[in-house]
């Protein structure tokens, strides 16, 4: 979802919109062919919760991103990225933390 969202931002700089957009859904329903069914056996078959589901996407998402910005955009992560960062993957450890 990276490389739909962002990629863009690098590759297809000279084409129209609607061309980027295009190739971005394409690049997207590939990625939900595979989402889609892995949430699904995720909250059936392994037990987590929608909320457990949606914050481990998000870090993910995250993870993901933070190597694309760096090896693709060429941008460098500052100090209050990594702690928001680092914030993220804590909201991940509360977000599994189930005492009842």
């Amino acid at each position: 979802m990276t490389f739909a969202w962002y990629g863009h931002l690098k590759f297809f700089k000279d084409f129209p919109i609607w061309k980027t957009i295009l190739i971005s859904w394409g690049i997207a329903f590939l990625e939900y062919c595979f989402m889609v069914p892995a949430n699904r056996i995720g909250y059936a078959e392994d037990g987590l919760s929608g909320f457990q589901l949606k914050i481990l996407q998000e870090v993910i998402t995250i993870t993901i991103f933070v190597g694309f910005a760096i090896l693709v955009l060429k941008e460098k992560m500052k100090w209050n990225h990594a702690v928001s960062f680092f914030l993220v993957i804590l909201a991940v450890v509360f977000a599994f933390y189930d005492k009842e």
